[in-house]
């Protein structure tokens, strides 16, 4: 099982889980190497930063930047560079940890 496949086990079973992102995507809000913490929900915003699926791929911290009804959600990472629509959302990031500090914090 790999991490993606064990963080959707442990949304869908416990409702949280955690998971380490790589990558400068997400920069300057996520730093490579940051710890992440996930919420399944019931509904997700635009500018939550998700676990998602994207053509068949996962998608592990990009930001919703747009919502349409019969779409879905447009996901993008931090510099404008556009994944696709989905409509299969895993979860959403609600703490982001750095080198034992919070650098990422989402209410």
């Amino acid at each position: 099982m790999n991490k993606y496949e064990r963080l959707k086990s442990d949304l869908e079973t416990h409702g949280t889980g955690k998971m380490k992102a790589f990558g400068t995507s997400m920069l300057p809000i996520l730093k490579s190497g940051t710890l992440l913490t996930f919420v399944k929900a019931t509904d997700y915003a635009i500018g939550d930063i998700v676990f998602c699926k994207v053509k068949g791929r996962y998608i592990d911290a990009h930001k919703i930047i747009k919502k349409v009804e019969n779409k879905g959600c447009l996901i993008a990472n931090n510099h404008g560079f556009e994944n696709g629509w989905t409509k299969v959302i895993y979860g959403k990031v609600i703490v982001g940890e750095y080198e034992n500090k919070i650098i990422y914090k989402k209410d």
